[in-house]
């Protein structure tokens, strides 16, 4: 590992967010009633991603029987779960233990150049608006003026970070006044200058695409230390990978490191939203987490799904699915939202 990264790791570890790697046992259940005269009901639930970052054992499913698991053309995999003429409660169940290893990337900018055009086109995908991460003539007029001149991705892509942190707050620093998007969305966030973590890291996504740097989000769930054994359901975080030429694929983490940029006031409208936010618990501005969270993530994780406007597996009746950190559900052919996931966990040590 380079100096720096080493020291950056070393920080973070003295604040508790960096161990070489963290082992939990993970429950993870959607549960739903069946709709009054339904003809057809189908489920997505995410099975754990098999990266390289993420090792997953003793998986077991419980779920109607046949169910089988399906894997989608990024990677995603799912519990599939179809039934006719349901009737009564719905419950697709997984338990699995995850061993995480903590993600740290060379970010040397001198082992990196821009992309040439056969790489543009091999990285299409990651270049081109979704419906909720737009790229237009508004962001890439942003895009250039944060970025001046650069044209190195590593450069750029933490001109982009220091940019939000300077111009976005996490809502939960004040639930009075900032709120999240139900959706996820760069233009939301733009325009009210907040949002939740897949509001912070979608405007990052549509900055960089704009910039040509190709990036892609990740879904997943923080394995909270104060929700570590507890009865309540652990949400879900996203974060976003960025391709940089020699480098490979990046992880950053900007909408954690906002949390840690500046002094929050703490009071009791928002203590426990901030410390629901991070992984290890709040004590202050630290400087240190926030270079770390730019090419380093802690281990406190799991990954569930990657990417957004998806085509499941066997394909959805309806629009692309616009991410699946949860679940996604279809009765008789349109999505069915009255469902609830909860997941649960506790740290082997």
């Amino acid at each position: 590992m380079a100096p720096m990264l080493v020291a950056l790791a070393l920080a973070a570890q003295q604040h508790g967010q960096a161990p070489d790697s963290a082992r939990f046992r993970v429950q993870n259940t959607l549960t739903l009633t069946a709709p009054e005269g339904a003809k057809d009901l189908r489920a997505w639930f995410p099975l754990p991603r098999l990266d390289p970052e993420q090792e997953i054992a003793e998986l077991v499913v419980e779920a109607p029987p046949g169910w089988r698991e399906t894997k989608d053309a990024l990677g995603n995999r799912y519990a599939y779960v179809e039934l006719s003429a349901p009737t009564g409660k719905v419950t697709i169940s997984t338990r699995f233990l995850v061993t995480r290893k903590a993600v740290h990337a060379d970010v040397d900018p001198k082992k990196t150049r821009a992309l040439s055009e056969a790489e543009r086109a091999e990285h299409a995908a990651e270049l081109r608006s979704d419906a909720n991460v737009v790229v237009d003539a508004e962001i890439e007029r942003l895009a250039a003026e944060i970025r001046g001149g650069e044209t190195n991705p590593v450069l750029v892509a933490r001109k982009l970070y220091d940019w939000e942190l300077g111009h976005v707050e996490y809502w939960v620093k004040d639930p009075s006044r900032w709120k999240a998007s139900p959706v996820g969305s760069s233009s939301y966030c733009l325009t009210s200058g907040t949002g939740n973590c897949t509001d912070f890291h979608s405007l990052w996504t549509a900055l960089a695409r704009a910039s040509g740097i190709p990036t892609r989000l990740k879904y997943g769930s923080l394995f909270k230390t104060s929700l570590d054994g507890v009865d309540r359901d652990a949400s879900y975080h996203c974060w976003p990978e960025f391709y940089a030429p020699g480098l490979g694929w990046i992880a950053h983490d900007v909408a954690l490191a906002d949390i840690f940029a500046a002094p929050i006031a703490i009071d009791a409208a928002n203590q426990e939203k901030v410390e629901l936010t991070v992984p290890a618990g709040y004590t202050g501005p630290d400087a240190a987490a926030v270079d770390f969270y730019f090419g380093n993530l802690e281990p406190r994780r799991v990954t569930w799904s990657m990417g957004r406007d998806l085509a499941l597996e066997p394909r959805q009746s309806g629009g692309p699915v616009n991410a699946i950190p949860k679940g996604y559900v279809e009765v008789d052919g349109r999505e069915f939202t009255q469902w609830e996931r909860k997941m649960t966990f506790t740290e082997v040590r």
